[in-house]
Formats: C-alpha cells, structure tokens, sequence
C-alpha cells in the first residue's frame, strides 16, 4: 500500500488523468440519460466541451496557468454557443482551487474573478423557467459559494506551503551556520591548545636551563648531585619532546599573546583549589583521590584540570539550583581516570552531541580537542538516573 501511495505522489498528472475520464465518462452518459428521457438529441458541440474540460482535470497540476485559460475560453464558448452545463464543468471548480494553490499571482486573482462570474452567467443564459428574478439572483450567489470557498482553500494551501519552505529553509541555513560556528569553534580551541602546551613545553625547557646550570655548577663539587640534576633533565626533555609531538599538526593563529599568558598552566594540584573554589560558591563538591598520586607529564596534568574545571562549569550552567556534583581522580599505573558527576537536570541532549544544536556546546568541544591532543578517550552524557556524567582515560604514554 506504501509503494502504490509513493507511486501516486510521484505521478500526479496519472491520477489527474484518471479523474478526468472519469469525470468524462459520467459527462458522456448522463447527457445521453438526458437524452433519452427528455427525447431530444445531445448537442453535437456537447463532446468536444466534455473533453476539453477533461483535458483542463488531466493537466491541471503540470499547466495550470494554461489550463485556466482554456477552461474560460470553453465557458465562454459554452455561453456564446448555448451549450448547456454539463457534470464535466465541474473541472472549473478544479482548476479555480489548483491555479490558487500553485498558480501565478495574476492566474489565481483571474481564476477568482471567473469563478465569481460563472454562476451568474450561467443563470442569465439559462435561467430556471420555474423560477422568478429574486430566486434566480439568491440561486446565483448560492452556486459562486463553492468557487470562492475553492479559491479560499487554494491559496490556503499555498500560504501553508510557503510557510513550510521557509521554515525548510531557514532549518537549512541554521544547520549551515550550527556547522561553520562548530568548525571555527574547533578551530580557536585547537589554537588555544597550541599555546597552552608551548606553555608546558616552554616551562619544561626553563626547568632543564635550571638543572643544566646546577649540574655544571656542583660537578666537580657534588657529582651525585649532578648526576640527579642530568637525570631530571633527562626526563623533563622526554615529556617536553612528548608535548612538542603533540603540538605538531595543530594550527595557531599566529596572534600576539599577552606577556601574563606564558606562565605554567595549573595541573592536578590545583584540582583542589578548584574544588574548595566551588564550594564557596555554593555548589557541593565531593572530591577523592584513589591510587597512588605521583607528578603526570604536564600535558595530561593540564587536560585533567580543564576537564574538571568545564564538567563543574556546566554543572553551576545546566545542573539546576539544587545540584550537587562528585570528582574522582584515579592513578593508574599507565594513566589517569577523570569521572565527573552531578545530580542536577544534565545538559540538553544537543550540547553534547557534536557541538550543540545552536553551536555553543564548545565547553565539551573542547574537552574532546583536550583529550584527542594526549591520546585519550572521552564519554559525556546524561546519568540513567538523572544528572549528567563526564568520564576521561588519559594514557601515560612514554617519549619515543
């Protein structure tokens, strides 16, 4: 059933043609019922009007606008050549209702115009002997109704169309822009990645100038000393070598910073004080630290703190007034788990999901640069209880 009604909708004029010779054929046979009861004959112009107004039915959606003009050349024909209303004048009606909803402007006023004249018109050339001037006035605009109630539905039906091509369009254009604000989005937090780590990489190397100048100070003096110092530059040069691999790829904006940006960025340490920060003002906190705490690669220091910082942002944002929120940090012997939770209302479904549905979720955005710079995983979203649920693996992988 599916298929025949897609099959319908893709053919219209097949369907316009069906009614049209059914409209045909009901013409044909009650002027020959008419025929025969009143013992007269069918006028010889009466075929060619019946097939005309056929045709007007068959092609009405494919030439409206022509099809119009031909059943008013057929009307007036009617009138000038005293051929009698037949069921097939019907296709008046039809093509009054079809050039309204998909017609031209000028054919839909013309089509309303002809629609209200054609019923008196029609009652001026055959009027009912029956009846007296009065009746035959009220008979009139009683049967121009319909053809105002047909052009009313059609343009109606226009307006509707109209109004949802706009609402298509727009839908269209806001996707257009949701993607472009989701791309620039991407694109100012991977340069604000890229300065936050050549902060890291640029603490690190002013850690290993300090050691180099220590070890060659104490090495005649103190060579174990010196020795401690060689290792720790050893592996500072190994996490800075680890964060300029990551660097790379990454574009920058080629900006100016200020001189107050190149400083060292806060790490786990400092999760606390953003914790304590929180809880003043207002929003409960529960914070714990499992596994041994031992000092990460800065890099993975710093995703945690970011990561922490936005998850508690969007809970004192979405969480709603009553929220309370949750932060584990676990050390694992080959990384770091960040499980961020809060009991409030939880973000809306479109600020997680690819950028947000308006192009502002760039908090999770950035979350997901963040993690994908260290190499690790990120699942954001709503609680099955309710609240919302930020969880994070960030691998400690070694300098190669």
């Amino acid at each position: 059933m599916q298929r025949l009604y897609d099959f319908l909708r893709r053919h219209p004029t097949w369907v316009d043609g069906f009614w049209a010779v059914i409209l045909f054929g009901l013409s044909v046979l009650g002027g020959a019922t008419v025929e025969e009861a009143q013992g007269t004959e069918l006028p010889a112009l009466t075929v060619p009007v019946v097939l005309l107004l056929s045709l007007v039915v068959a092609l009405r959606r494919r030439m409206p606008e022509r099809m119009l003009v031909l059943a008013l050349v057929v009307g007036v024909a009617q009138l000038a050549l005293d051929v009698a209303t037949v069921p097939a004048d019907f296709a008046l009606l039809v093509i009054v209702y079809t050039v309204a909803a998909v017609g031209a402007r000028w054919a839909s006023r013309l089509a309303l115009t002809a629609g209200l004249c054609a019923a008196p018109l029609a009652q001026l050339r055959w009027p009912s002997p029956q009846a007296g001037t009065v009746e035959n006035v009220a008979l009139s605009v009683i049967l121009a109704v319909p053809f105002a109630l047909a052009w009313v539905l059609g343009d109606s039906i226009r307006t509707r169309r109209a109004y949802f091509a706009q609402l298509e369009e727009r839908a269209a254009r806001l996707e257009k822009e949701r993607e472009a604000q989701a791309k620039v989005a991407v694109a100012a937090e991977r340069a604000r990645i890229a300065r936050e780590l050549h902060d890291v990489v640029a603490h690190n190397v002013s850690v290993m100038v300090v050691q180099a100048d220590g070890a060659a100070y104490v090495l005649d003096a103190a060579p174990d000393q010196a020795k401690k110092a060689l290792e720790t530059i050893s592996t500072t040069g190994r996490q800075a070598l680890a964060e300029m691999r990551r660097l790379l790829g990454v574009l920058r904006t080629g900006e100016h910073q200020e001189a107050g940006e190149y400083v060292p960025q806060p790490g786990l340490q400092q999760i606390e004080d953003l914790v304590e920060q929180c809880r003043e003002s207002g929003l409960p906190v529960d914070f714990k630290v499992e596994g041994t705490s031992r000092e990460l690669p800065r890099g993975v220091e710093l995703t945690a703190y970011r990561i922490v910082q936005e998850a508690l942002t969007n809970t004192r944002k979405h969480g709603g007034p009553h929220a309370g929120a949750s932060v584990r940090l676990v050390y694992f012997d080959d990384g770091l788990g960040l499980l961020v939770e809060d009991d409030g209302k939880g973000a809306p479904h479109e600020l997680y999901e690819e950028g947000g549905f308006d192009g502002q979720g760039h908090g999770l955005i950035g979350m997901r640069e963040r993690v994908g710079m260290v190499g690790g995983t990120l699942d954001a979203g709503p609680r099955p209880g309710g609240g919302f649920r930020i969880s994070a693996l960030l691998p400690l992988k070694p300098a190669h």
